[in-house]
This record gives structure tokens, sequence and C-alpha cells, in this order.
């Protein structure tokens, strides 16, 4: 008799096992390198945000340790702070803005009202979000974190809120008849269509709105409850503890902190999101050299983004499947025009209403406490700020809307400049008081013009990122069919630079104006050791009923700069809009 041995045969495995030791094989050094550095990234917010929720005590204020070893931390709990109220006003601005395109009742009120949240100071903002959080929180310092990422929130929001509400209402028309004809549902349509086609614009200005808050941050880090100044950990805080003391030294350790910081985030973070933006140009032929980021090469090479793509697969066909609720993009060609009146009669009555309830209450405010003259003296001030704005937009515009298109029109000058761009757009005029006030006083140049130029570090920028992101917009196979008619000159940019900047420039005009004005308030009072310096102007005029807690004067400061804001948007940029929306979108 004879025995026969078999082998037991092999276990067999799932196919998800299968397929899941397939790619674990594939994976190389590279996949090790980032997910160590995402780890690492999480581990370091984790850390750094131990320190938001320490207990807190309304009886002492807080000390500022301008140790220059104290520099590392401080420069992360400020980059933290940014990033937090960076995603904020991403969450606001795709609400706000597709709200205010969609909604042509809803326009009339959140289009002005967002001109008046942008004039409002962030000093204005702060003093108002303090006493909340603070009572929110009690006992925690998260009441003073919430309230400072609110004022950096109010910083950087309402760039990008104008730049993508613009790009919704200016969508060019093949794209529109595009999701008609696919019938989309109005969640596809924002999702595949306009959020790609405002993509570069958004980018670029969220690049500038982040420019924005670290301009501000000395302002957004020191907080005042009641009669007692607190100052958290940061390098806003740091440089203003610096600056008050006088000590040059630290000053310079600080701009050399903030300029580290200011060219890190950009070649890891911003380099990177404008690099892969490319992607979203309306163009048919691809251009003969595009932005290049190392970053985002070396994330390419990984394969941690096709695996999360795989698994966010199955969510994102439900939220497709839920986003039919909202509805399909097959708005009616006709309307019923008697349906249409009731319902405008009735959201302005309404509307109204409300709005004349709330300023009736604020003029007995103020009448029962200062009477309505109050009113006077900030509305001649704000003559004084109102020119300074004037002239600089108009030489902005002279000097940077020609170096925005060069810049924006060649991919290698673009890699050179952004960093130097972002480190000269995020300088806090704060940080150049002493050599401001050195200067005014060995020139004997007057704040009343010197102010102009603080004003424009803070405002300026914002006309220079709108033409870059306008001119890398510009589809290439229109550049290169000027090139192949050598229309050269003047007839290039009258037919192409232009046409295809100007909603872009538009944007960052009525952008760089609310955006003078709130600078004025860090730009007409300049302080260093024990030397003040004081402009004549509406910004002047609000730093100091802030410092006093002078709240009638302090309200109606804010309401006078909200009035000039508005009216020069209406009678002005609001036109310059609708002239875009008509002629030159493409």
């Amino acid at each position: 008799m004879s025995f026969r041995t078999s082998t037991p045969p092999p276990a067999t495995r799932s196919p998800f096992a299968a397929r899941f030791a397939g790619r674990m094989s594939r994976f190389s050094w590279v996949d090790v390198v980032v997910a160590a550095a995402v780890l690492v990234l999480l581990y370091l917010a984790l850390r750094v945000g131990k320190g938001t929720t320490v207990s807190f005590s309304t009886s002492q204020s807080a000390h500022v340790d301008t140790g220059v070893g104290q520099l590392p931390y401080d420069a992360a709990r400020s980059l933290l702070r940014m990033f937090v109220a960076l995603a904020l006003s991403t969450v606001f601005t795709f609400v706000y803005a597709y709200t205010a395109a969609k909604s042509r009742r809803l326009e009339r009120i959140l289009v002005p009202a967002l001109d008046i949240l942008q004039s409002v100071p962030v000093l204005a903002f702060l003093t108002v979000a303090v006493t909340g959080f603070v009572a929110l929180f009690p006992g925690s310092m998260l009441g003073l974190e919430c309230a400072s990422i609110f004022a950096i929130f109010t910083s950087q929001a309402w760039n990008m809120t104008f730049s993508f509400y613009h790009s919704l209402t200016s969508l060019p028309r093949e794209l529109d008849e595009l999701s008609r004809s696919f019938g989309f549902t109005r969640w596809m349509r924002f999702w595949k269509v306009e959020l790609p086609s405002g993509m570069i614009g958004l980018v670029w200005n969220g690049m500038m709105s982040f420019g924005g808050g670290w301009f501000f941050l000395v302002a957004s880090e020191a907080v005042t409850l009641g009669n007692t100044d607190y100052a958290l950990p940061g390098v806003g805080s740091y440089a203003g503890a610096a600056i008050a003391d006088g000590d040059l030294g630290k000053v310079g350790w600080a701009i050399l902190t903030m300029a580290v910081m200011v060219i890190g985030v950009n070649f890891l973070f911003w380099r990177p999101l404008t690099a892969w933006a490319e992607r979203f140009k309306n163009e048919q032929s691809e251009a003969s050299e595009v932005q290049r980021s190392y970053v985002l090469d070396f994330l390419r090479r990984s394969h941690w983004p096709q695996l999360i793509g795989r698994a966010l697969r199955p969510a994102g066909r439900a939220l497709n499947r839920a986003g039919r609720l909202l509805g399909v993009d097959d708005r009616p060609l006709s309307v019923d025009r008697n349906r249409q009146r009731t319902g405008d009669l009735v959201f302005t009555v309404v509307a109204g209403g409300l709005i004349l309830w709330g300023l009736l209450d604020l003029g007995r405010y103020l009448y029962d406490r200062t009477g309505l003259g109050v009113f006077g003296e900030p509305l001649l001030l704000g003559l004084a700020t109102l020119a300074r704005v004037i002239v600089l937009v108009a030489v902005a515009t002279l000097v940077w809307v020609p170096i925005g298109v060069r810049i924006g029109f060649s991919p290698k000058l673009t890699r050179i400049a952004q960093p130097v761009v972002q480190v000269l757009a995020s300088f806090p005029a704060n940080f150049l008081f002493p050599l401001a006030v050195w200067f005014f006083l060995r020139t004997g140049l007057t704040i009343d013009i010197g102010g102009i130029f603080l004003m424009a570090l803070g405002a300026q920028w914002y006309i220079l990122f709108n033409a870059i992101a306008g001119a890398m917009a510009i589809p290439t196979d229109l550049r290169e069919a000027m090139d192949d008619l050598g229309v050269r000159g003047w007839q290039r940019w009258k037919r192409l630079i232009i046409p295809g900047i100007f909603p872009a420039y538009v944007t960052g005009g009525i952008t760089a104006s609310g955006g003078a004005w709130n600078a004025s308030i860090v730009s007409e009072v300049v302080t260093f050791g024990g030397t003040t310096l004081t402009a004549t102007g509406l910004g002047a005029y609000i730093a100091k009923a802030t410092e006093s807690g002078n709240y009638p004067e302090l309200i109606a400061g804010v309401a006078v700069m909200s009035l000039y804001v508005v009216s020069l948007n209406r009678l002005f940029w609001r036109r310059l809009y609708r002239l875009a929306e008509t002629r030159y979108s493409l």
C-alpha cells in the first residue's frame, strides 16, 4: 500500500487584502517621508495648540517674554492662528460669495454689507469680539485666542470673498452653457465648473489675504479687556513689546523671524498651490512654460494622494447624490413678473425696515451720550484720508499693474518674484515704525504725506496680486495669436492685456481701496519709544478713540469710514464691476 502526501492549498486572501498588499509593495521612500512629515505637522499643531487652553485670569495682564529663545514658539503660535483664520475665511468665502452671486435679492444687501465689513477696522472687530469670546470661554486662554483669530479672519476674508463673488458673476459663457446642457446639479455646477473657474484668482487672493493677516498681526495679538491689555504669545506681540521698549535689536530678530516664516510658508504651501492651480486655466493649448514647485513634484511622486482619492471616492458619489436635493441647473428662461415684483417689494420693506430700525437705535445711542454732532469731526477728517487713498490707488495702479502683468506672463519670473512679493506684502507697517520715525524726523517729512507710504504697505499689494492672477488667467492661445499677428506695444495692451486683466484689477482696486482705509488706523499714528507722530485723518481719530475707550467716537469714526468706503464703491468701483461683467468676461 502506498501513501501519497499532498501539500495543503495556500490560504486564499480576500480581494481587498490582495489589492492592499499590492499597493503597499509599490510604496517608496517618498511615501515614508510624506507620511512622516504629516505626522510631525499634526504633532506640532497639537503640541502648540495646548497653549491655547491654559487658565486665564482677568485680574492680571499677560507678560510678553522678549527673549530671543522664545521666538520659535511665538512663531508657531502665530502660524497656527493664521492657518485657522485662513480655513475659516475659505469657508466664509464659499458661503457668502455663492449666496450673493445666486440670489438677486440678497445680493442687494450682502454686497454693500461686504463693502462695510472690509472698511471696519480690525481694531473695531477686536474690541467687540474680546468680550463675547471671553464670556464664551470663561477662565480659559481660548477666549482670547478666538478673539485674535477672529481679528485675523476679518483681515483675510473680505478680499477672498470679493474675488470669488466676481468669478461667479463673470463665469465664461461656454462654461455656463456646458453646465446647462449636461443638466448638472447645482452642487456639480459649483464643484465642477464654478470653483475651478475662479481657482486662480481665489488662490492668489488667498495668498494676499494671508499677507494681510501678517500686516495686522501686531494689532490682533494685542488684546484689551476692560482697562487691561493682554498680549498673546506670537511674533506680533513680541514685535509690539520690542517696539514699545525701543529695542532695535529685538525688533530685528522679529523681522528676521517674520521673513523666515513668510518664505517658508510660501515654499511649502503657496508655491505648490499656485503651481497646482495652473491646471484650471481656461485655454485650448498648453503653455510651453508652466509654474513648477519642488514640493508639488515631490507630492506627485507619492502614492498617498491616489490612495486618499480612492478612499474618498464613495463619499464624493454620496455627496453628488445628496446635491440633487439642491436642484438642477436648469433655471427657467421666463419668470412671472408680477410674482417677482411682489417678492421684491416684500423683501425691500422687510430688509429696509430692519436697517432703518438699526440706524435709529444707533442714532439714539449717540444722541443720548454725545449728540449727533460727534459725526462732524470724523466727516472732515475723512476727507484727508480719502485724498491719501485716491493717491495711493492711482500710483499703485500705474506702478504695479505693468509689473504684475510681466510677472504673470512669465512662469520663470513668477517663481523668482513670488517669495519676494510675499515678504513685502506680509511685512507689518508696525515693524517699520522705528525706521519711519527716524526718517520723518531726519528729513522733516510730515507724516501727513509719509503716512501714504505706510498705508501702501498694507494696500498696494492687492492690485499687484490681482494683476498677476489676471495675467496668469489669460489663455495661452490668445497670447500666441497676438504674437503670430505681431501685435505689440499699446495695441497689445488695448486688445489683450487690459480686457484680460480688467475683472481681476477691479477686484484688486476695490480691496486695495478698502485695505487702505483699514491700514490708515496703524499708519496715521506712528509710535516708537517715547516719540509719537500723528497725521490728520480718520484713521488717527479711530486709533485715538480705541486707545481711550471712547465708544461713541469709535462708533462714529467707524460709521463715517464705512460711509466713505461704500460711497466710493457705489459711485466708482461698482460701475467698473458691471463693465467687467458685460464687456470683459472671457
